[in-house]
């Protein structure tokens, strides 16, 4: 039985509306691949940035504790060279300076940190460049 030009054109909508359905799928898959994606990239990084911060506080603790009772010593210590009240400005001279460096090494540190999903961001890059041209 030979097909008619009718019989072909229902033939050729019906694999052009089946490819339109499944590319419409892909997309759609892939679009929620990458928001899953963006979101575990996005998780990972801000676990570490909490992890990272709850170290600094009970490093900062610690340090605090560390810091008073040596201060006491250093101020006691110098009491017995020299008046008490320069002995006093000089220990906190001291924590002005630590406490500038440790600022400084800190606010490196946090822009280094960065919250932004690269792998998806170059995935996504990729995806549009595909779409622009799917056959390259």
């Amino acid at each position: 039985m030979a097909l008619t030009s009718r019989d072909r054109t229902r033939e050729n909508e019906g694999s052009v509306g089946q490819m339109l359905s499944e590319v419409t799928s892909d997309t759609q898959l892939l679009f929620r691949q990458e928001v899953e994606l963006a979101k575990a990239e996005v998780r990972e990084e801000f676990g570490r940035a909490g992890k990272a911060a709850g170290m600094y506080g009970g490093a900062g603790f610690a340090a605090y504790m560390i810091a008073f009772f040596l201060s006491l010593a250093a101020l006691f210590g110098l009491a017995n060279v020299m008046d008490a009240g320069w002995a006093g400005l000089i220990v906190a001279g001291a924590w002005a300076v630590i406490g500038a460096v440790l600022f400084l090494m800190g606010r490196s540190r946090m822009r280094s940190f960065s919250p932004t999903p690269r792998q998806t961001t170059e995935t996504l890059k990729e995806d549009a460049r595909w779409a622009r041209h799917p056959t390259a």
